[in-house]
């Protein structure tokens, strides 16, 4: 037990305690209904690509696909969303836990990943992998 990151643990049962809080009254669902009322369609990839992004590196990159993925309809946004909101996971230190557990084992070594750090890695790689990942959407169909 001595090995157990708790507060680590207890983040991650944060994370999907509010996650279970925001998908139970159906929030997310009202959330993907007003975005497409505005011309954001979750089934587009433009709009699959920015909503994941943004969403990915709010909530992390796991909760971000528990909460959009019931609402995509075909394969090829859920592919697409699987692709965003893993390569978005790179762009902040937060868009992923496995980023904060590699940062926080990092400190406990004498090294610091701080959000600067991180992002100048994080965010050239976020960017460049999901340029690639809209040519390849685009050109998929």
């Amino acid at each position: 037990m001595g090995f157990v990151d708790r507060p680590m643990l207890l983040l991650f049962i944060g994370l999907f305690v509010v996650n279970h809080a925001f998908e139970r009254p159906g929030l997310s669902a009202e959330a993907v209904a007003w975005l497409a009322r505005r011309g954001l369609r979750l089934s587009e990839p433009g709009p699959l690509l920015v909503v994941g992004v943004a969403l990915s590196n709010l909530v992390s990159n796991v909760p971000a696909v528990m909460l959009l993925l019931p609402h995509m309809q075909g394969n090829a946004a859920g592919v697409t969303l699987a692709l965003v909101s893993t390569l978005a996971a790179n762009l902040l230190l937060v868009g992923s836990i496995a980023n904060l557990i590699v940062a926080d084992l990092a400190s406990k070594s004498g090294i610091v990943i701080d959000w600067r750090r991180h992002a100048a890695t994080g965010v050239p790689v976020a960017f460049g992998t999901l340029a690639l990942t809209w040519g390849w959407r685009a050109a998929t169909g």
